[in-house]
């Protein structure tokens, strides 16, 4: 019988998902299948109790009102325990429905702060290449992944890129660390300078990038002379936690590791774990201040804001994750998986770079090791290794265009935290077998 579901890809419709379990999930078929790569959503694996007693419980109290009328305990006491526990100066939580909608919440909310304040010549934001922020046209516009903003091109708004902290192929031969972030410091003034500081709203990038480029991490002091600089112009710094953040890189918030803090963070995947669509935009108490000084009203909003069911599922999730300890797993376990890793295929001709934080691991294809050429394009690589990798049972999250988003292939690996050792050793021993499968 012909489905009536739009699926992503048309010409190559999914299977059928059964039920899940742990770090497994399995088909109609009975197969199982390790869950590393549903883009670093499922951190609590599938059938966490405590999460779901949560979202039956709510459920007998109220399933939704309407945020221009109620708020919800669930997302108070979330709120409460986020802004604990973010280091720096968040202050507020804005509840949606997912990562692109964060991260949209958050480019309207960095515009309006402007207005609020007198700044109405502030209309210009900076990102980087190779990132990705979600798939809303602002989110789009805003990302540097060049296959996804092609064909809508002519619809985004105009954002300007500059270089990502992207060392393996960023950093030249004989050039220091500190040396690299300097220079790529030198480019984001210089792009500050060109549109004019007093024009730009913010400058908008993941601590940790995720799909686009692999877990890609920063390398010195990166974002803290990023920080300095945006101090220096009056210009906000927000912070894409939608995929890095939650406890997938070791801490809660991915930024703790790299001694900044941000004027707005987005949220989300991990913070609902797949158990209910939830992201958050967290702001400063100085943004929200200056709404509530002038206008009074954000002019912005969804339906599904602060959704009852989904705030107390999100609740739960940090509990387990922060209260429970599971959060503690994380750093441990990364290193295992790293290891692995690298036991496996760190002499692979065919590996470039196994790089990553926390568990948050990415693998780097190439043509050739010593010269870093990537594999041809049309051969589509990573498609392949997705595909041979699925069919041993394990879902891995691999892309092509790495390099400049038409060249590189990579795979990324977000494990759930509950994951054993023996679950990351199989996953690694599947991956290995699917890249040699790939490149027959």
């Amino acid at each position: 019988m012909a489905s009536h579901v739009f699926p992503r890809n048309s010409k190559a419709p999914p299977i059928q998902v059964s039920h899940g379990a742990g770090a497994c999930l399995y088909d109609t078929e009975g197969k199982a299948y390790l869950n590393f790569g549903d883009a670093a959503v499922s951190c609590l694996g599938h059938g966490d109790a405590h999460v779901t007693e949560a979202i039956k419980a709510q459920l007998d109290q109220v399933a939704f009102a309407h945020t221009g009328f109620f708020t919800s305990d669930p997302a108070e006491k979330l709120a409460d325990k986020l802004i604990a526990l973010a280091p720096g100066d968040l202050d507020r939580v804005y509840f949606v429905s997912g990562g692109s909608e964060a991260m949209e919440a958050a480019l309207k909310l960095a515009r309006q702060y402007y207005l609020e304040i007198g700044q109405p010549e502030r209309k210009r934001i900076v990102a980087r290449r190779q990132s990705y922020h979600g798939n809303t046209l602002g989110a789009l516009a805003t990302g540097g992944n060049e296959w996804r903003r092609a064909q809508f091109a002519p619809i985004l708004i105009d954002v300007s890129h500059v270089s990502p902290c992207y060392a393996y192929r960023g950093q030249g031969d004989g050039e220091t660390e500190a040396a690299y972030v300097d220079r790529l410091i030198a480019e984001l003034d210089a792009e500050f300078q060109a549109l004019g500081p007093e024009s730009v709203i913010a400058f908008v990038a993941e601590p940790v990038v995720g799909a686009t480029l692999g877990a890609v991490a920063p390398v010195a002091d990166y974002f803290e002379q990023v920080r300095a600089l945006c101090d220096r112009y009056g210009i906000l710094l927000i912070l894409d936690e939608v995929m890095c953040g939650m406890g997938r890189t070791g801490t809660l918030f991915a930024y703790e590791q790299y001694g900044v803090t941000p004027d707005i963070c987005a949220i989300a995947k991990g913070l609902g774990g797949g158990y209910q669509p939830i992201g958050a935009t967290l702001c400063t108490k100085d943004i929200h201040d200056a709404i509530l000084a002038g206008s009074g009203f954000f002019q912005h909003g969804h339906t599904y804001l602060a959704h009852p069911v989904a705030c107390a599922a999100g609740l739960a999730v940090l509990e387990r994750l922060v209260d429970d300890h599971v959060l503690d797993r994380v750093m441990p376990a990364g290193q295992h998986l790293l290891q692995a890793l690298r036991d496996r295929l760190g002499q692979h001709p065919h590996v470039g770079d196994i790089r990553g934080v926390g568990l948050f691991c990415g693998v780097e294809l190439v043509a050739d090791r010593e010269t870093k050429d990537p594999l041809p394009a049309e051969q589509k690589t990573h498609a392949k290794v997705k595909s041979a990798a699925f069919s041993e049972g394990l879902i891995c999250y691999p892309m092509g265009g790495t390099i400049d988003g038409k060249r590189g292939d990579h795979i990324l690996l977000a494990p759930p935290f509950i994951a054993t050792d023996a679950h990351l050793d199989e996953a690694v021993k599947i991956l290995q077998s699917a890249i040699e499968n790939a490149l027959l």
